[in-house]
């Protein structure tokens, strides 16, 4: 902009009138500008023509101009310097009597209106700066609050390394947000650094403390595993018969307290090995005891091919004689390797069981008692029925439903009880054999019973089991019979 303006102060120049529109150069070269109506002596140049004269001057007004001019951009970029309202004021000050030659009236016009766009820029600046510091203040409290969290952690669940990186990584971000950052006032920045080295000089004390007695702890741990460590290492003349001592000494060793990791799987491994040397004689005794076993397994697995098709056998007498034959030599032919003993004797154990459920089911049949109950039950139920068929017939005759309803549900009652015993009702009894149904004499038959003599399946259990009351039953509930608890068969 100063470049053209010069150009056209440069062309105007008139060797004859030594004059521009802004300035003129007398006789004894002083060179004067104008302002306004009025002109001022700026200066002179004996030694040179007019034209270098007004040519010199021109050339001040062209540098003050510049610097208007870069002033005026910084500010519309918003970059000029915290002190741009000084900058303003010099300005002004530089014009107000200026040695130079040029339009000097816009020019302080345009310097006037840079002191209100300063002003604005100032106070922008200034709320800026605020912030950042407020920013910096946080940025420090959040470093204090959390150096501060760290440090009060329990000892019980601290984790000392990690906590001490991230207390160094911390202090390193403090110093770099203090040597980078805004500045802030003195007292907030050491009321900050208070907080943040009493924080860390806790945490080093509470680490030092910790080591310290970590290291108490690990040599007492330590004399106690070196003792047991001595007393291990001396069984192992004595073979596996010290296996129960080196069990005995690892339960001390459990109640002797842990010490740091390092150390204490140094210990281990010593031991371990005083351990390893007692289980080693005593794998090669047992590797020794199954290659001797090994022929009697053979012949324990030729046993089990004669005694499985025991399994088929319904005789409980002609399985029992085959099984116990079996077991007689089963014990004869001895021991078998270890790890092939609960194969073996699994599946000799179900052959047994086998033939011990076909003895079961022989006595539940044969037993005397029982037979003797299931027969009483059988007579009994059998008169029952031939009473209530009777009782139907009757109804029937008289055309009385109700009495027919209630006779036939009792009837069917009973007879699903009959069943269960494996006799099948009759079609037809004769009742003049027996008392009528509202003038005979109640029976009495307890649940056990009814249980052990017939066997009865699930439904059969289940009419007692949904009865009113376990001690006595009514005959609508059991179908006109009366069971009690504790009777007797009648």
């Amino acid at each position: 902009m100063s470049q053209p303006h010069y150009r056209q102060v440069s062309s105007t120049v008139s060797e004859t009138s030594k004059e521009t529109p802004w300035g003129r150069v007398d006789e004894d070269r002083t060179v004067y500008v104008r302002e306004g109506d009025s002109e001022r002596a700026v200066g002179s140049f004996p030694d040179g023509t007019a034209e270098e004269a007004l040519t010199y001057f021109a050339r001040k007004y062209a540098d003050l101009e510049g610097q208007v001019t870069l002033l005026e951009a910084r500010i519309a970029r918003g970059t000029a310097e915290g002190s741009v309202a000084e900058t303003v004021a010099k300005l002004q000050e530089s014009l107000v009597e200026p040695a130079a030659v040029g339009d000097l009236v816009s020019l302080r016009a345009r310097v006037e209106k840079l002191g209100d766009k300063a002003a604005e820029l100032s106070e922008k600046q200034q709320a800026e700066r605020e912030a950042a510091r407020q920013e910096a203040l946080a940025q420090r409290e959040a470093i204090v609050i959390e150096a501060e969290k760290l440090a009060a952690q329990p000892e019980s669940s601290i984790r000392w390394k990690d906590t001490s990186m991230a207390l160094e990584k911390l202090f390193t971000e403090w110093q770099t947000i203090q040597r980078s950052g805004p500045q802030v006032s003195k007292a907030q920045a050491d009321a900050l650094w208070k907080r943040f080295r009493s924080a860390r000089q806790s945490f080093d004390t509470a680490r030092r403390t910790h080591f310290a007695q970590m290291d108490a702890n690990n040599k007492d741990v330590k004399q106690r595993k070196e003792k047991i460590i001595a007393s291990a290492e001396a069984l192992a003349s004595k073979g596996t018969d010290a296996i129960p001592a080196y069990r005995l000494l690892l339960d001390e060793w459990k109640a002797a307290g842990r010490a740091s990791r390092k150390l204490d799987d140094q210990l281990w491994a010593r031991f371990k090995a005083a351990g390893d040397v007692l289980y080693e004689a005593k794998a090669a005794e047992v590797a020794q005891s199954n290659e001797e076993y090994a022929a009697n397994l053979a012949a324990k697995q030729a046993l089990l091919e004669e005694a499985e098709p025991i399994l088929k056998v319904t005789d409980q007498v002609a399985a029992r004689k085959q099984l116990t034959d079996i077991q007689i030599r089963w014990d004869e032919i001895g021991r078998v390797p270890r790890e092939s003993l609960r194969d073996i004797e699994g599946r000799l154990r179900k052959v047994e069981d086998h033939v011990k459920g076909l003895e079961d089911e022989h006595w539940k049949k044969t037993n005397p008692e029982t037979k003797a109950r299931s027969e009483g039950l059988r007579g009994q139920l059998e008169a029952s029925i031939a009473e209530l068929t009777a009782e139907i017939e009757a109804a029937q005759a008289k055309g009385d439903k109700k009495a027919q309803s209630e006779a036939e549900t009792k009837l069917q009652t009973q007879q699903s009880w009959l069943a269960a015993l494996g006799t099948s009702p009759p079609t037809r009894l004769r009742p003049s054999n027996f008392a009528h149904s509202e003038g005979r004499r109640p029976f009495s038959l307890s649940y056990p019973q009814i249980c052990e003599i017939s066997n009865a399946p699930a439904r059969t259990h289940a009419i007692w089991l949904n009865a009113r009351t376990p001690q006595t039953r009514t005959s609508e509930d059991t179908g006109g019979l009366q069971l009690a608890g504790s009777g007797q068969i009648g």
